[in-house]
């Protein structure tokens, strides 16, 4: 009789306990803004910014100075937040790509949060590079606000819609920091000869007037931010809500967002924890500047752990807050991939002052058109004064193809990121262990974009599975043989001759691909490899025969060339952007190509690149976008 109360005893003390916890969890609201790096805050030290509710939130909460995106574009970066996986992992770092993840292997934070008992709202933004255009059409909050409302206290308080005494998760994201905010030069108040120029712009009245503009909408954030965290105050649950502020990656000006530089990944994170929540307090007092370093990929593990939820297997980032807390990183790691209409790939890792990067594609010029940013005045005035000669060594490096595989820069004497270390004999020790870094971080996270974006989805149609599955497959992907293809391409070495043309000849069409592509950066000491290359122009990878076609016309065979990559533009494959980013890096050397790229009918982002290829050859052409027609705005003289 006593063991049967005992037990009944226990069983009712479990269940006082789990409903005290169940009360006891906290809220989380997390607001986000869009596009703007950490340096545009007065409380990460801007002194022209305006940002007293955000300076107030720090100071009342804990300043992470050290918050890195893992990806410097929206899709990707949320991607990698909804999942708690990066982005590179599952082939989803291309922006604007819907590509395929194993959702039984893969699960959505918000999901998990769900099991445990908690609201979870979401507005305004569904950017995950998964489903329908990029956008998650997939139902996985509680309630989803479409879009936002032009009256922001109509709006702002989702956790109004939970059932009484539910513990809630709010994302709550202001499109007012956004790039298409800086599209304009109308009503800006600061005055522009204040402003800070980073040291890669040219001084010129209208990027000037450009930084003033973003000064007012990173204001107007700031105050959207304050309307919200006012709404939480009236409704008395201040006290039970932990608040977590950050942007989606960093921006706004050209040369930021979308690149992997300082200003591209450094993010803020200001995070305000309540008292009754003090044992999840990252420093004794408030007000706190946390050194450590939080990678974007390590949030939704954290969330979920200081929220008792379960964490999915799947999840690779690190929990910094809470009793599960586990050890800093040592590297931040950091992807770009195609950005819209523009093909690129590089990689990145960072630890303290040092920052290094790998450049896949070398010869892609930064700077190259590309229609989205280029509507920027700040964007417009930087083209017209390179064009016109008036940028110096430094402003003009973003419209030239990279000198480097490899860059390295010290952020404590180079925040710009414009003095490249990686020859200097003093940090040969660095670049090697960085090195090794970034291929130990690869390894890790299988990286599945080592290939072109369209050549990794067709082996993964091909054996009937996802990116995600693919690379992590070695009867399907050599990874390990592909990153060490990598390092024999990207060397550059004549003396590697032999070794890229039996990797053009390998079976496997990842180990092609870089044969291919070691053989192009030798250019004209590829001469004797003239044979191989022209059986690679039968390849069953349109990638594989495009770069073998470049590489020809680098060592004078042009008619074979130009018959291969316009066949593949005119059946409009899949790799059809990849041929005309291709085209357009050919700059003179593209022109036999151009009336047939120019002709086509392929929608996407095709008509942007076709934009893109009249400028650079000074074409004049009408384009139909599919929204209205317009015409290149240069003509050969």
């Amino acid at each position: 009789m006593l063991r049967k109360l005992l037990v009944t005893w226990a069983i009712c003390a479990s269940s006082v306990i789990s409903q005290a916890f169940e009360l006891e969890r906290p809220n989380i609201l997390w607001l986000t803004s869009e596009d703007n790096n950490a340096s545009w805050l007065g409380c990460y030290g801007n002194e022209n910014a305006k940002t007293p509710n955000l300076d107030k939130l720090a100071a009342d909460g804990f300043l992470y100075e050290n918050t890195f995106a893992n990806a410097p574009v929206c899709a990707p970066s949320r991607c990698t937040w909804l999942t708690g996986v990066n982005a590179v992992s599952m082939g989803t770092h291309p922006m604007r790509s819907s590509h395929a993840i194993p959702y039984d292997k893969i699960k959505l934070y918000p999901q998990q949060l769900q099991k445990a008992g908690y609201f979870t709202a979401n507005g305004f933004k569904t950017d995950y590079n998964l489903g329908s255009k990029g956008r998650t059409t997939k139902k996985i909050w509680d309630f989803q606000s479409k879009k936002e409302n032009k009256d922001i206290r109509s709006t702002f308080h989702f956790w109004r819609l939970r059932k009484k005494d539910q513990p809630f998760f709010c994302v709550i994201n202001t499109m007012t920091s956004h790039e298409s905010k800086a599209h304009g030069l109308k009503d800006y108040k600061l005055d522009p000869a204040k402003v800070q120029l980073a040291k890669y712009h040219p001084d010129t009245p209208i990027m000037r007037q450009n930084y003033s503009k973003y000064h007012d909408q990173i204001s107007k954030m700031d105050t959207e931010i304050g309307y919200t965290l006012k709404l939480l105050e009236e409704d008395g649950l201040a006290d039970d809500t932990i608040v977590i502020y950050c942007s989606d990656h960093g921006g706004v000006l050209p040369r930021s967002k979308r690149f992997l530089f300082e200003s591209g990944i450094h993010a803020p994170l200001i995070i305000r924890i309540p008292e009754k929540y003090k044992h999840l307090w990252p420093a004794e007092k408030r007000g706190a500047r946390i050194k450590e370093l939080v990678s974007f990929v390590d949030m939704p593990k954290t969330w979920l752990s200081i929220t008792g939820s379960e964490i999915p297997q799947s999840m690779q980032g690190r929990v910094f807050l809470g009793k599960e807390k586990e050890a800093e990183a040592e590297y931040h790691f950091s992807f770009r991939g195609r950005m819209d209409e523009r093909v690129d790939n590089e990689r990145s890792v960072r630890k303290g002052r040092y920052t290094y990067i790998r450049n896949y594609m070398p010869f892609a010029p930064r700077g190259a058109m590309l229609n989205y940013l280029w509507k920027m005045p700040a964007a417009q005035s930087w083209v017209a004064e390179h064009k016109a000669g008036n940028t110096n060594e430094v402003s003009s490096r973003f419209f030239h193809a990279k000198t480097h595989t490899e860059e390295l820069y010290d952020r404590s004497s180079d925040s710009d990121n414009i003095n490249n270390l990686i020859d200097h004999p003093e940090f040969k020790e660095v670049a090697v262990q960085m090195r090794k870094a970034l291929r130990n971080a690869q390894e890790k996270y299988y990286d599945a974009g080592l290939l072109p974006e369209y050549e990794m989805l067709r082996l993964a149609e091909k054996h009937n599975t996802s990116m995600y599955d693919l690379v992590r497959d070695p009867k399907m992907f050599n990874h390990a043989g592909c990153l060490d293809a990598i390092d024999v391409a990207l060397a550059k070495d004549p003396a590697n001759l032999e070794q890229l043309i039996h990797l053009l000849e390998d079976q496997s069409p990842e180990l092609r691909y870089w044969g291919a592509m070691g053989l192009l950066l030798l250019e004209e000491a590829a001469k004797s490899a003239r044979t191989p290359l022209i059986k690679a122009l039968n390849d069953e990878s349109d990638h594989v025969r495009i770069i073998a076609a470049w590489a020809l016309l680098k060592i004078g065979d042009a008619d074979k060339c130009y018959e291969t990559i316009g066949a593949i533009i005119e059946k409009e494959a899949p790799a059809l952007l990849f041929a005309l980013n291709v085209l357009d890096w050919m700059g003179e050397q593209g022109r036999p190509l151009a009336k047939q790229a120019l002709a086509s009918k392929a929608g996407g982002y095709v008509p942007r690149m076709q934009m893109a290829i009249a400028e650079t050859l000074g074409l004049e052409v009408k384009i139909s976008t599919g929204k209205k027609d317009k015409k290149s705005k240069k003509k050969k003289k």
